[in-house]
């Protein structure tokens, strides 16, 4: 295992893992919130972050197993596992079905060989189209990431890349920009001044326009600023974060937002994998802290969050947390330069502004 130079994802370089310990620190930590959140219903569960592709399909069946006893499933119940297209994580695909995971997304982020190898992958683009078949031959749903705006790469270039990736069998594709992250190996290269051949803003803004044309062509339009499904595949996991619903983080590395007695809670875990799984052994608790939200705090995130989306936010509802009069005349001014309209109750950002995101929400966040 391998950790690429981009990622600043919670991932560990490990030479062994005790699968049965790691299965009773996540049993464990089920039970303890359950016993919180008692009369919810579930309606998906997430295996992602790092690589749980390493986990052993008889953890993945217990923790399924588990969480269906703890709390009643929705009947669509949505069950994602992340993986990566390398002959170790293929090999598990027909046990983690088994198991009850319906839907797969495998980490491709590069259909040639030259570029996943820049960017640290350990799989190459054969590996890739074989695992990708082998995901859509087993699972009812796949999804799969790609990254553009990668080094020395002309907008022809991605043009013709992402035009593969739309005829490979999919129904949903995570398209991100590469962006240069703090204490990651590429960001200290960069702040070196040894990451070259990146693009820049004008070529990056011309490659982002044309993945939401040619997505919205082929009947994959953006639901997020990065992601694109076909009609009824919207990852419904990962709506729960950007509509600001309620959701357990468990694992290291994890966060969660969780409403107990009226109260919305931000919960962290521990980074370090031996730090979390002392912490539940020993303690019985992997939290590290659970902040009660301040009213603003929720209203920020919401916004944060919230905008990413297509549809937008709701304006009355981001008033249960603030005066949005406070934010009438920013509103006003980025309505009249054309980033952002607001329509029937709904704030959302126009495909001007999409681009512009963070520049909007350092006007909008309190």
């Amino acid at each position: 295992m391998a950790k690429c130079p981009y990622c600043d994802f919670n991932s560990h370089v490990v030479s062994k893992i005790d699968q049965q310990r790691w299965k009773r620190a996540y049993l464990s930590e089920l039970h303890r919130t359950a016993e919180q959140t008692s009369g919810r219903f579930l309606t998906s569960i997430y295996f992602g972050g790092g690589t749980p592709s390493l986990m052993h399909p008889d953890v993945v069946a217990s923790v399924i197993e588990a969480t269906s006893e703890l709390w009643p499933f929705s009947n669509d119940v949505e069950i994602t596992l992340e993986a990566n297209p390398t002959s170790a994580d293929t090999s598990f695909f027909r046990g983690y079905r088994d198991a009850g995971v319906n839907r797969l997304s495998l980490g491709i982020q590069a259909l040639n060989d030259k570029d996943l190898r820049a960017l640290g992958r350990m799989h190459d683009v054969r590996e890739a189209r074989t695992a990708l078949e082998m995901a859509t031959n087993r699972f009812s749903h796949v999804s799969f990431d790609l990254i553009y705006a990668r080094q020395d790469q002309s907008l022809t270039q991605w043009k013709r890349e992402l035009g593969e990736a739309l005829s490979m069998p999919s129904d949903h594709l995570s398209l991100y920009q590469l962006t240069i992250e703090k204490d990651t190996a590429f960001g200290t290269r960069f702040a070196n001044g040894k990451l070259l051949g990146l693009p820049d803003e004008d070529l990056s803004a011309d490659m982002f326009y044309l993945t939401q044309d040619m997505c919205t062509s082929a009947g994959m339009p953006a639901y997020e600023t990065s992601n694109h499904a076909t009609k009824g595949n919207r990852s419904r996991h990962n709506l729960i974060y950007w509509r600001g619903g309620d959701y357990a983080g468990i694992g290291p590395g994890a966060h969660g937002r969780l409403t107990i007695g009226g109260t919305r809670y931000a919960t962290t875990t521990p980074l370090a994998p031996e730090v979390w799984l002392r912490s539940v052994e020993d303690t019985g608790n992997g939290e590290m802290n659970r902040k009660a939200l301040t009213g603003l705090e929720i209203a920020g995130e919401y916004l944060m969050m919230g905008l990413r989306l297509s549809e937008g936010i709701s304006m009355h509802r981001l008033g249960k947390w603030m005066d949005t009069e406070t934010l009438s005349d920013k509103i006003a001014s980025l309505e009249e330069i054309g980033v952002i309209q607001q329509e029937d109750n709904k704030l959302r950002l126009t495909d001007r502004g999409k681009p512009l995101l963070n520049a909007v929400l350092r006007e909008l966040l309190p």
